[in-house]
């Protein structure tokens, strides 16, 4: 019996537990959805007037971005980035993309129209009056305001996207929100980027130009697609037309239209996001296995994602196994794996490097009351090399023939000759003695290289070889594969 009544006690404990539970439960979803639902409080009628109202481009609405856009290119030119802010508040660009946006989601074909006609507009005018100003104003200095606007990446286009989200969600409210809509005007950055093309074709750099269009076109297309998906879940009640026939085919034309913004833009964030990793994984490659070393140099480096190589330019020789090193290292990052990694290295650079330790080594034997015999053995060896070096450099540019000229004379003999290079190399086999060896680099046409066979190409290689060790009057000369 008191079996039975505990049972029952430890039953209802669990049913009240449970009944707690699911009370919570509730609580926490009803706050969660009066904290985040804002269905009642949007306005549809005032929103998609307030929209309709801004599309226009007429007047006093041209003028003011003709004045905007002069106020951004001079702050984008003096590297202001309050200027910059200040001409994108007054700028009215926002307008025709929100009403793409819109009347795509509602089916209103009309507002469609003259919301792309009026963006068109707005974007030949805001090109030219930037490339007026740029093409006829004297200091045209490339500054980081300029520069930060030709590469986009992966945060602009979250940013043009939860801006967008910010401002319709904003416009839908009961009593705009005037802050809002001034906040994503700033952070989407419509306009500078038209100004910074502007300013591309003004100084004929096309890649500039074409690089800040993208990140327009990523700003636009990105608004008027958080327009159309908070539009769409808000429920905006459809433009109804009376003629059935008209009504097909403003629905067909308004969902085609939907999907070849949609399609770009889905395409557009999986190309800007590739993009993205790839420089990152090339900048950690940069800092690990270069900066981080403190017996490189570097003094340039370039990426090109296009032919998938990377060239590094350093000050000072390279090592051969440094050289082998920075090559296979690039294999270890996922994303540049593939990369071709070129690295050209200064050998001019190898006396003063040895004029240095010859200084250290002296300043040494002064710091010091006794003399190491092998650090005297050190400092006679790097006399001998100074003196080895500059004796073949003097003798090497008496006896010089101008390089150009031989050059010239190659590419007449032989036609198929895309590329030629020289140099000389230091090179020593008992660590003491250095010799200087004269090298050529022969790179043919890819076209050339592929209609002749692999022996015939061999024969060639070596006919160019012995003609320029006879031109340059050279006692020998390797061929560098």
């Amino acid at each position: 019996m008191d079996q039975n009544k505990q049972e029952e006690t430890i039953d209802k404990s669990k049913e009240a537990v449970k009944q707690d539970a699911k009370g919570l439960w509730t609580s926490v979803k009803t706050f969660m959805n009066e904290l985040l639902d804002f269905k009642h409080d949007t306005d549809q009628e005032a929103t998609i007037e307030a929209i309709k109202g801004d599309v226009p481009f007429k007047g006093a609405t041209a003028w003011i971005l003709i004045c905007s856009i002069f106020v951004a290119s001079i702050g984008l030119n003096a590297n202001s980035t309050a200027v910059v802010i200040g001409a994108m508040l007054i700028s009215p660009l926002m307008g025709p993309i929100l009403g793409v946006g819109m009347s795509l989601a509602i089916n209103d074909i009309d507002t469609l129209k003259k919301s792309l006609i009026n963006l068109a507009t707005m974007i030949v005018l805001s090109l030219l009056t930037a490339f007026l100003f740029f093409f006829l104003f004297p200091l045209r200095e490339e500054t980081s305001e300029l520069m930060g606007r030709v590469k986009p990446d992966i945060r602009d286009v979250l940013i043009a996207f939860f801006g967008g989200l910010a401002l319709i969600i904003a416009r839908t409210k009961k009593g705009t929100i005037a802050s809002v809509i001034f906040g994503v005007a700033i952070a989407t950055a419509l306009m500078p980027p038209l100004c910074t093309a502007g300013y591309g074709l003004a100084i004929g750099k096309i890649d500039y130009f074409l690089g800040a269009m993208y990140l327009f076109t990523i700003n636009a297309i990105f608004i008027a697609l958080a327009t159309f998906i908070v539009l769409k879940l808000l429920g905006f009640t459809m433009i109804r037309y009376v003629n059935s026939k008209k009504r097909k085919r403003v629905a067909q034309i308004a969902s085609l239209i939907a999907l070849l913004v949609m399609v770009p833009a889905v395409r557009t964030f999986i190309k800007v996001y590739k993009e993205t990793v790839i420089e990152a994984d090339y900048k950690r490659y940069i800092e690990k296995e270069i900066e981080e070393n403190k017996d490189l140099w570097l003094l340039k480096e370039n990426k090109d994602d296009d032919k998938k190589t990377i060239t590094l330019r350093f000050n000072g020789e390279i090592a051969p196994a440094v050289e082998s090193s920075l090559k296979m290292k690039v294999k270890d990052y996922e994303k540049i794996g593939d990369y071709d990694v070129d690295v050209v290295g200064n050998k001019s650079r190898s006396i003063d490097d040895i004029s240095k330790s010859l200084e250290r080594a002296y300043n040494n034997l002064d710091q010091k009351d006794y003399v190491i015999n092998g650090l005297q053995e050190k400092i006679k060896e790097l006399e001998g090399e100074i003196s080895g070096l500059t004796s073949t450099i003097a003798k090497a540019d008496k006896n010089s023939i101008p390089f150009s000229a031989v050059a010239g004379g190659a590419k007449l003999r032989f036609s198929g000759v895309s590329e030629l290079r020289f140099s000389k190399v230091l090179r020593t086999k008992d660590f003491i003695k250095v010799d200087t060896l004269p090298e050529a680099t022969i790179i043919w046409e890819k076209k050339f290289k592929e209609e002749l066979k692999e022996s015939s190409l061999i024969k060639k290689e070596e006919e160019l070889r012995k003609w320029l060790q006879k031109e340059m009057k050279l006692d020998t000369l390797l061929l560098k594969k």
